[in-house]
């Protein structure tokens, strides 16, 4: 089974939703803050290391978001 990948517009969206900073992103993944930064500096889909991206949006659907990838509208996040 293919896990979809999230953009970085998805990741964006996620933490205004959660009205959370870069920081609070880092805090709840466990990934650092530099690295949280320099994904999202660069557009496109989330890049670098697989436990990376995992980490992040376990947090994300750890706090209640649902990424959503073919809903005939495009990518996007919503609240459970």
């Amino acid at each position: 089974m293919s896990i979809e990948k999230l953009s970085i517009r998805q990741i964006k969206a996620a933490r205004e939703l959660l009205g959370w900073s870069q920081r609070d992103l880092a805090k709840h993944s466990g990934v650092s803050l530099p690295t949280i930064m320099r994904l999202e500096a660069a557009g496109g889909e989330l890049g670098g290391r697989k436990s990376t991206a995992d980490a992040i949006r376990a947090a994300f659907e750890a706090a209640g978001l649902v990424f959503i990838f073919r809903n005939g509208g495009g990518l996007g996040v919503r609240l459970r």
